[in-house]
């Protein structure tokens, strides 16, 4: 309604914006992107990624504040093979968690991703589970049954209660590399939406040199061993997944390695070639070999003990992990526990599938299979 007091109309200016999906969090601030020409890759390759591989054994380095500083895993002389975030700047839909990031190579190439537009709530390399008890520590939209992927403020929390370095007493299987001679072992509580504790998670993360193999065209690469440890000192768990509430293949959730999106990736299991014959499969390993500004790696996936089924991806995005709760509920009694382990092999070469799978096998807790 105008009267005769109106003001004369005046114009207003819009200015658009990006409106974030509720399920995917705020986009993460971060470095300006940059365009990277051929020259400057080439550039790279001669003067800034060193050739020679370090002598000397990684080293874990814990600061006075772990979270206000980082932990790092370093080589030789001061080269960065991981940085370990507390995931405490997470957005809460994402579901905070510790988590590695970003994961190199010895020649300096970062075979991680973090929180990248195709799914924001991926983080590295850390233990990501849809379904403990009703809580997400997932992150992103739950999968419910005749509904589909809903947004529920069933977002939980791991938070460090502890970080520290141990004097490693594990010796390794012959040809398996150097000595791990430290242990970065955190104490992570797992609590729901409402700030309850869940569970308790022992971590323990080691490194190691792998040597070039004899006979083996492979170049120097390195190890990173995870081994957590989940106590149901709460009560009992239940873990499910999407494709146990009705989304067959589905089944994610567990040690969650994502990798970046690279010129081309390539997937091989001891099934054969391609994503289709690893996804569901109980091979003992998976390798994604990948071409990044003109160098290729790989990245070899083995579970050390018992064999879980792969839940793995490569053409929608690559990442993969051994799936907790492939087609059937993972059930913990109070005050029982479960075990979580995988064994990564970085590679600055592209691997063969008969070189993946015998250096597979000398990485499983029993050696040779």
């Amino acid at each position: 309604m105008i009267d005769d007091d109106a003001h004369p109309a005046s114009s207003a200016r819009f200015t658009p914006s990006l409106e974030v999906r509720g399920s995917t969090g705020p986009v993460r601030q971060g470095p300006e992107r940059v365009h990277i020409t051929d020259d400057d890759v080439a550039r790279a390759q001669r003067e800034e990624i060193p050739t020679v591989p370090p002598t000397a054994a990684p080293t874990w380095s814990v600061p006075t504040d772990p979270e206000t500083e980082t932990v790092m895993l370093t080589c030789g002389d001061g080269l960065e093979l991981v940085r370990r975030d507390a995931g405490d700047r997470m957005p809460k839909v994402h579901a905070r968690r510790p988590y590695l990031h970003p994961v190199h190579t010895l020649a300096g190439v970062p075979l991680t991703e973090v929180s990248p537009v195709d799914h924001r709530h991926h983080y590295g390399v850390g233990i990501a589970v849809p379904d403990v008890n009703g809580t997400s520590h997932w992150g992103g939209r739950t999968f419910i049954e005749d509904v589909g992927p809903t947004l529920l403020k069933n977002h939980g929390s791991q938070t460090s209660e502890g970080i520290r370095i141990e004097a490693s007493p594990t010796t390794r299987p012959p040809g398996t590399g150097a000595e791990a001679g430290e242990v970065l072992v955190e104490d992570v509580l797992w609590s729901d939406e409402h700030g309850d504790p869940q569970l308790r998670e022992e971590r323990r993360i080691t490194a190691r040199l792998l040597p070039q193999i004899p006979g083996s065209p492979a170049a120097p690469g390195w190890v990173l061993d995870w081994r957590s440890t989940l106590h149901a000192d709460h009560g009992p768990l239940e873990i499910r997944s999407p494709a146990t509430n009705g989304r067959p293949g589905a089944g994610y959730g567990g040690l969650f390695w994502r990798l970046p999106i690279a010129e081309s990736t390539s997937v091989m299991s001891a099934g054969g070639a391609g994503e289709n014959r690893a996804h569901g499969s109980s091979s003992p390993w998976v390798a994604f070999v990948q071409r990044h500004g003109g160098r290729s790696t790989t990245l070899l996936l083995v579970q050390p003990g018992q064999v879980r089924p792969w839940f793995l991806r490569s053409a929608e995005y690559p990442g993969a992990c051994p799936a907790l709760a492939w087609d059937s509920p993972l059930l913990v009694p109070a005050g029982g526990s479960l075990q979580l382990d995988l064994v990564a092999v970085l590679l600055d070469t592209e691997l063969t599938s008969s070189a993946a799978a015998a250096l597979a096998a000398h990485l499983t807790d029993g050696g040779e299979r």
